[in-house]
């Protein structure tokens, strides 16, 4: 196993596969499982690390195209790599820019070396390929980075799934050759191949043949309905080895944290928390709130009462109701500070029942709680 990351399972539910662990970093330790807040420009949107912190929580995620586009890796590298740069000294994972090329669907061209793409800032043409993706993060200094990959938008044919798949086979191989960091920083293969078990079949053979530090679920919430990517996912992830982390790619509602747990994901990520605050939004006991509502312009009561983070304990849901109707900054940064508590409460929460025995008590106490809101 990498130096670089060390996974210890310290308790598994029988009745569903939900696991309880740690892993340790060059930057320190992480419990699972563990919610990642989007710090995709090396900064959480709205949110200052000391907040982010406070919050809970352990590791943080940036994205290596938007920082290879601004202000570059190297650059990131002369300050001391993200960690340096940011003055985070916690964790962080960088995913490999994959997703956010792929995205360009009108503005990029894949062939078997990489991806030819325009950016979205200035439109300059760009080239980025596993080789590069794996200088690019090596640059950043990430404690754990992730293998360049081909994720297809649904819907996508069982040959559009298959040939995105293969490539993405391929381009691991070329990113554990050219990854010149192995024991500072740990490298995850991802598993693809759509909505369509038997790709994922073969895709968790051919990436888990490869002996890394861990594996991600990716290409799911890319336009299937909620119940295709809860079967994708609890498909593969008991395929995926025991004794590695497991990582499912993009997904941050409260329910989507609950199942992920139940069905034995250690590691999730979502710009959602920070994105919901910037609208007014909030996750809650009672579900999804909006405090631009005018129900809450005299509501002087807690934003929710079984939170203890900072904006629950200082501010009532009027004052938080009239800085997102005045369209007040400090709106955005308090209900972005509530959403990533709350997250990281839930997953502390399933991890004490993992870690107790409870677990199945725990989650079906929880998921009648959910759908009786509007969590999702």
């Amino acid at each position: 196993m990498s130096e670089a990351l060390n996974f210890t399972l310290e308790a598994e539910c029988s009745w569903s596969g939900a696991r309880a662990g740690y892993f340790t970093t060059p930057h320190g330790v992480v419990q699972t499982p563990v919610f990642m807040p989007v710090g995709t420009n090396a900064t959480v949107k709205s949110v200052s690390w000391d907040h982010v912190e406070a919050a809970g929580s352990q590791i943080v995620l940036a994205n290596a195209y938007h920082l290879y586009l601004r202000p570059g890796h190297k650059l990131v590298e002369r300050a001391g790599g993200l960690h340096g740069f940011s003055s985070w000294q916690k964790p962080i994972l960088t995913d490999s820019g994959g997703f956010q090329v792929f995205s360009l669907e009108e503005l990029r061209k894949i062939t078997e070396e990489g991806v030819t793409f325009k950016d979205h800032l200035s439109g300059r043409q760009h080239f980025i390929g596993p080789e590069k993706s794996m200088e690019i993060q090596n640059a950043l200094g990430a404690d754990i980075i992730m293998a360049f990959d081909e994720c297809v938008k649904n819907p996508a044919t069982h040959d559009e799934a298959r040939a995105a798949m293969e490539r993405t086979h391929r381009w691991l191989e070329v990113c554990i050759q050219s990854h010149a960091r192995k024991n500072e920083q740990a490298l995850f293969g991802i598993v693809q191949g759509s909505i369509y078990e038997d790709l994922r079949t073969e895709s968790v053979k051919a990436v888990t043949d490869f002996d890394l530090p861990g594996y991600a679920i990716g290409g799911v919430a890319v336009g299937e309905e909620r119940s295709m990517i809860e079967k994708i996912v609890r498909f593969c992830a008991p395929l995926l080895p025991r004794q590695k982390p497991r990582y499912l790619m993009g997904v941050g509602t409260p329910w989507d944290v609950l199942f992920a747990v139940h069905a034995g994901i250690d590691m999730f990520d979502c710009v959602l928390p920070t994105r919901l605050g910037r609208h007014g939004a909030a996750f809650s006991s009672e579900g999804r709130i909006a405090l631009k509502n005018a129900r809450f312009r005299e509501d002087f009561g807690t934003l929710d009462p079984t939170c203890g983070c900072l904006t629950c304990k200082k501010h009532s849901r009027a004052y938080l109701h009239h800085l997102t109707h005045s369209k007040e900054m400090l709106g955005c940064m308090l209900l972005a500070q509530h959403n990533i508590h709350y997250l990281h409460q839930e997953t502390l929460a399933c991890r004490q029942a993992i870690l107790e025995g409870r677990f199945k008590q725990y989650y079906e106490d929880k998921s009648r709680l959910l759908q009786g809101t509007a969590a999702e």
